[in-house]
């Protein structure tokens, strides 16, 4: 399997003042044959904010996902992008990190962020 990941943290701030960080993980099949990824939900990539290696926020936390079989392919230099936002964030210095959630399958990446 030859997927790498890459992770984009965009901090924003609405007209009242209130920051939004958008989290963009872009998958790539960086390969010469077609990758399969299988999921067993509809979440298909795990977001986890941490500050000093402890845990600040979690994207899937509080939320429900559909329970349903699926599966993406991707062909050689194909990618695809994961999406989520972590609304009203605290201020400090954190490392983020994102981790495909298919089965049989492992892709992650990382950044830091200043909020």
């Amino acid at each position: 399997m030859a997927l790498e990941g890459r992770l984009d943290a965009t901090v924003s701030s609405d007209a009242a003042g209130s920051d939004t960080v958008a989290l963009a993980f872009t998958v790539r099949n960086e390969g010469s044959e077609t990758e399969t990824l299988r999921f067993s939900d509809a979440c298909k990539a795990e977001f986890v904010v941490q500050e000093e290696g402890r845990e600040v926020w979690r994207y899937t936390d509080g939320r429900m996902f559909a329970q349903m079989l699926s599966a993406e392919e991707l062909d050689p230099d194909e990618e695809t992008t994961y999406e989520a936002a972590w609304e009203e964030p605290q201020s400090g210095e954190f490392t983020v990190v994102a981790e495909l959630q298919a089965r049989e399958t492992t892709c992650e990446a990382r950044t830091e962020l200043t909020v």
